[in-house]
């Protein structure tokens, strides 16, 4: 039966500085002396959505919505944005807001039960934080790369006179990417020294986090002034110049083009579901920990809906401007494929290989002035019965080449770009750009991890600016793991394991505490109090069934596809220059385990020491259940939160 909601918070009395450390009173769970605040609702704004809107954006979600029905996805992903992802930003912003610590704090002030939710998302914020930050080294190596004329990457480079055979049967910006950049091995079992380029990038990446970082949030902030809205700038000077290009409308055309039988196919909701859920960021306690940071007063349900729909907004746009320039790239690649094709035709014919019967209406003589349509029509009933192995040359399968990650950002986007005008100049704009978007997010990811840290430990919160040197330190010397000639394949598994299952387990618990063990009703009262009107029943009963059962299904659905089929990678082969699937060894298998098991384990062992303790000090469970307050009832303006005396609750009634 479901508890009786909280009795109404006396805001005169109230001592938020003592009860929102929960019911067991510890010590170093109070807050610090001085916790800052936003100075305005700009900088909040330009925080949450910095932190949601990141790479994946970019070159995840164009891809899924391409692969998955174009804009039959986009209804598919706006539903589930309304009926689960909203909800449960809203209720991450809300707790954050009522309680005012991070995620440690939070779910230790509900229940000191459940403080090892809090650690499991620090875990995850770090595991995430390590790999990302490779990207955004990967992002300066090009950036730096892009001030030359030619790019790079522009053409294969030669061995003596004879141009390097991997790049020939590749192409120059692929070859660039794995052998230059990365210089890869053929497996991940084949390790290879540390690659000098790419340490020397990740340590300028680092520093850049850690000087961001290096104040808190009122340093952070004021790059994200930059970091946050730069991304949008960019794109919208890509999508005009991506409309003005030949091919563009046909690359448009074809992400959009509904296919309503995906519907029925669970993986494609199983995707959309997880895109929604890395999207808004839940489960890494960034959201908690910014919203944290905010007064009572501030309208939390506006601004779930407001960021929600940003990043929505976002997505759309950049697939937009991806789908515009690539298919642009793909329109000259099949083109150039016509030209190939037909120069073969010409020979053929002129060899007398070729009856008269079987040659097209079009002028073959002139191969640079074959329409697409024309020579395709030609193709399906004739290209068969001619000799010299002619190809189709579809736009569809052309598109569908690395438009994935990595694939779009460092291969297919760079090779568009490289036939543009100007290459140089739309190369640093594209790089600056994914450095920026990383930035936002890698600020959100650390803040999820320091912001509890030093809500939980009084000594942390008084060595802020030593806890933040110290974590990207520790950072950066892990991440060198991924600047060895295998690292690229170390990156793909800690994206692929080490953040989605432990993430949808701790989005479960919170989910499941807060409806369910805290109760709907008395969460819902206490957000009344907080913002003094009622949100509507109906996330009752988003919370307690909708959410709970979509978390719970995406769980079963993710746990059993990783049984189902031995997990694989891609990897680059040398010999044939080209990306072929391989197996992870056994003992990358238990990597993954130790990692997912690394990351959920803080949960249980949470769980485990707050009873035995309950058990030595005779502490009964209902005098712990729920009893936070909400944190200031003052209706201070944000600037006012960074004075020592209201950020720690100590403006109250003299005594």
């Amino acid at each position: 039966m479901e508890k009786q909601p909280l009795p109404a918070v006396d805001f005169q009395t109230g001592t938020p500085g003592s009860e929102v450390n929960g019911p067991a009173g510890e010590e170093g769970a109070s807050e610090p002396a001085a916790r800052a605040g936003w100075n305005s609702k700009i900088e909040y704004f330009l925080a949450q959505v910095g932190f949601s809107v990141g790479l994946g954006n970019v070159w995840r979600f164009p891809y899924l919505c391409h692969q998955n029905g174009g804009g039959s996805f986009l209804l598919l992903y706006v539903l589930l944005m309304l009926l689960v992802g909203i909800p449960l930003f809203f209720l991450e912003l809300a707790a954050g807001q009522a309680i005012r610590q991070g995620s440690i704090g939070v779910w230790k002030s509900i229940s000191p039960r459940l403080a090892g939710i809090g650690y499991s998302s620090c875990v995850v914020c770090f595991f995430v934080a390590l790999y990302y930050n490779v990207i955004l080294a990967w992002s300066l190596f090009y950036l730096g790369n892009s001030f030359q004329y030619p790019l790079p990457w522009e053409q294969c480079p030669l061995q003596g006179n004879v141009t390097v055979k991997e790049c020939e049967q590749s192409s120059p910006t692929s070859y660039f990417w794995y052998r230059k950049a990365l210089d890869i091995t053929d497996s991940i079992d084949q390790t290879g020294s540390f690659n000098p380029y790419m340490v020397c990038s990740l340590l300028g990446a680092w520093t850049i986090v850690c000087l961001g970082m290096f104040k808190g949030i009122k340093s952070s902030v004021k790059v994200m002034y930059f970091s946050s809205v730069f991304p949008y700038v960019v794109l919208i000077c890509f999508l005009v110049r991506g409309l003005m290009l030949d091919g563009a409308w046909e690359g448009i055309t074809h992400m959009f083009y509904p296919k309503l039988e995906i519907w029925a196919d669970v993986q494609v909701w199983r995707q959309a579901a997880t895109q929604v859920f890395f999207a808004l960021g839940l489960g890494f306690g960034s959201i908690i920990a910014y919203s944290s940071y905010n007064p009572k007063s501030n309208n939390c349900h506006r601004d779930a809906f407001t960021v929600s729909t940003i990043n929505f907004v976002t997505s759309v746009l950049a697939t937009l401007v991806v789908f515009s320039v690539l298919g642009f790239r793909a329109k000259n690649m099949v083109l150039a494929c016509v030209a190939r094709n037909t120069v073969k035709l010409a020979e053929q014919f002129d060899g007398g290989f070729v009856s008269r019967e079987l040659m097209p209406g079009f002028n073959y003589s002139d191969p640079g002035s074959v329409a697409l349509q024309d020579y395709r029509d030609w193709f399906k009933q004739s290209g068969y019965l001619v000799p010299g192995n002619l190809t189709d040359c579809d736009l569809e399968k052309e598109m569908q080449k690395g438009v994935e990650g990595t694939g779009l950002a460092f291969i297919a986007f760079t090779e568009a770009m490289s036939l543009l005008p100007g290459s140089p100049f739309w190369s640093a704009l594209f790089f600056l750009m994914l450095l920026n978007l990383g930035l936002s997010t890698m600020f959100g990811t650390m803040e999820g991890i320091l912001a509890p840290l030093a809500d939980r430990f009084k000594t942390l919160a008084n060595n802020k600016t030593k806890l933040t040197v110290f974590a990207c330190t520790v950072g950066f010397v892990i991440g060198l793991l991924f600047t060895q000639r295998c690292g690229n394949y170390f990156v793909t598994m800690f994206d692929d394991y080490s953040a989605t299952l432990p993430l949808i387990i701790v989005v479960v618990f919170e989910t499941f505490s807060v409806s369910w063990l805290y109760g709907a009703d008395r969460f819902l009262d206490d957000i009344e109090a907080m913002l003094g009107w009622r949100p509507s029943v109906l996330y009752k009963y988003l919370w307690k069934y909708i959410c709970l059962l979509a978390m719970l299904g995406l769980l079963g659905a993710t746990t059993i596809r990783m049984f189902i089929k031995r997990p694989t990678y891609m990897a680059w082969s040398q010999e044939k220059a080209s990306e072929e699937s391989l197996e992870y060894p056994a003992w990358a298998l238990a990597v993954m385990a130790c990692l997912i098991l690394f990351a959920v384990v803080p949960v249980p062992v949470g769980l485990v020491h707050a009873v035995l303790r309950e058990r030595s000090t005779g502490t009964r469970r209902e005098a712990e259940m729920g009893q936070y307050s909400i944190v200031s009832a003052d209706e201070s303006p944000m600037s006012d939160l960074s004075k020592p005396e209201l950020a720690n609750g100590s403006a109250r009634r003299p005594s």
